[in-house]
């Protein structure tokens, strides 16, 4: 979601200032940070990550499963045992029970 001069747009500012607040240790869907922010959807949010979010702890925003970002899989399992993540007992997805984040500080 760039806008004309490359820079992303201001959607893409909002979604990944509140990536950077998701603490270690916790995570969110790309649904649960669409609905938290009002605006978008799973996948515009999917879009800004995969375009932006490299600068953003991206590994903290799963798909609706637990199952970490598609593009970097074995590099956020690696981070969410650095992290302490909740894991379910197959080791390669994130247990969204005891591991979502609600956005309350």
């Amino acid at each position: 979601m760039p806008r004309s001069d490359g820079c992303p747009s201001e959607y893409a500012e909002r979604v990944l200032e509140f990536v950077r607040t998701i603490p270690a240790g916790k995570v969110m869907t790309y649904g649960d940070v669409a609905e938290y922010l009002g605006a978008g959807s799973a996948r515009s949010v999917g879009a800004v990550m995969a375009a932006w979010g490299a600068d953003a702890p991206w590994w903290r925003v799963v798909f609706a499963d637990g199952t970490p970002p598609s593009s970097r899989p074995e590099r956020a399992l690696r981070r969410y045992t650095a992290e302490d993540t909740p894991l379910l007992a197959d080791r390669t997805r994130v247990d969204l029970g005891r591991a979502r984040w609600d956005g309350r500080p």
